[in-house]
């Protein structure tokens, strides 16, 4: 089982030239300006039409992730890169824990710098490298390719449904073949790009956009916010100590130093010391009605 090569690549929505932009090299600065973006204003009307779709995955990713699943994306070229630079984000912005949300690329790390040929097409290898990190049948993967067909993301979904694990697949086509192998087919139809062909442009806007709202909604759903500010955030230098002070001071009222003073006591933990100062207690007491409120800080205020 693995990848064919035939004709049809060309009959593909993002492979389609746009006649509209057929002397695009002769157009002024001004008028290319004007033409991405007009064609990135497109974007978010496609997301749109898929949103009853995207809020169905995000809900079963939030159930699984409950049960102590993870989040794993896995891609080739633009769209592996773009959920690794999502995965990552996730750590210092919500505090997950050490693999909990992953991404896979075809090529492994030395791909996110430099072309590695070949590699999207290693059907073999998509299952490989889930198997390295022990996919289970509690984790989410979300497959992303622009084309809806790359081998290495198909190897790596089939590998994911056949023990179990939940699958999505974020495509920029109609259906495509991967759509079909998934439990929850993304389909966002951005049209054909500007420049032929190159889906680094709106289908790499969409696959961004997509996977932004994956991540953060399943993060607000874990409890990783209060509000709309984010206490869980790592603090690992002064910009970000600064931003947790001004979340602690916008969540409790606190003056600053009040607000720095509790953060110290928390050990830089933010939703401590906003229970600590919104409750007037302690960090161990903080630590014990956040513990019995699913770690959540709303729900910790109303511990009993």
């Amino acid at each position: 089982m693995g990848g064919t090569k035939d004709s049809s690549l060309g009959l593909l929505r993002t492979e389609q030239v746009n006649s509209k932009f057929q002397h695009l090299d002769q157009m002024s600065v001004s008028e290319l300006l004007r033409a991405m973006n007009e064609g990135d204003a497109e974007v978010p009307k496609a997301i749109a039409r898929e949103l009853p779709k995207i809020e169905c995955a995000i809900e079963s990713i939030v159930e699984r992730m409950m049960r102590g699943g993870r989040l794993i994306y896995i891609g080739a070229g633009t769209s592996g890169r773009l959920g690794v630079l999502d995965a990552v984000e996730c750590g210092p912005t919500f505090s997950v824990t050490d693999g909990q949300v992953l991404g896979l690329m075809a090529g492994g790390e030395r791909a996110l710098v430099h072309s590695v040929e070949g590699a999207e097409d290693d059907f073999q290898a998509g299952e490989k490298d889930l198997k390295s990190i022990n996919l289970r049948s509690e984790d989410c993967v979300v497959g992303i390719a622009a084309s809806g067909r790359t081998p290495y993301v198909k190897g790596g979904l089939a590998y994911a449904r056949q023990i179990g694990a939940l699958t999505i697949g974020l495509t920029s086509n109609p259906n495509s073949e991967i759509s079909k192998e998934v439990e929850h087919p993304l389909e966002i139809d951005s049209g054909p790009e500007l420049l032929a062909g190159s889906t680094r442009l709106k289908s790499g806007t969409a696959q961004k956009l997509v996977l932004n709202m994956i991540s953060t909604i399943t993060m607000v759903r874990l409890g990783k916010t209060f509000g709309n500010l984010m206490v869980d955030l790592q603090i690992t230098n002064e910009k970000l100590r600064d931003r947790a002070v001004r979340i602690i001071m916008q969540a409790t009222g606190a003056p600053h130093a009040k607000a720095s003073a509790a953060l110290k006591e928390s050990e830089n933990e933010v939703k401590v010391a906003i229970v600590m100062l919104l409750l007037g207690v302690d960090a161990p007491s903080a630590r014990t009605r956040l513990r019995a409120g699913s770690n959540r800080v709303q729900e910790a205020l109303h511990v009993e």
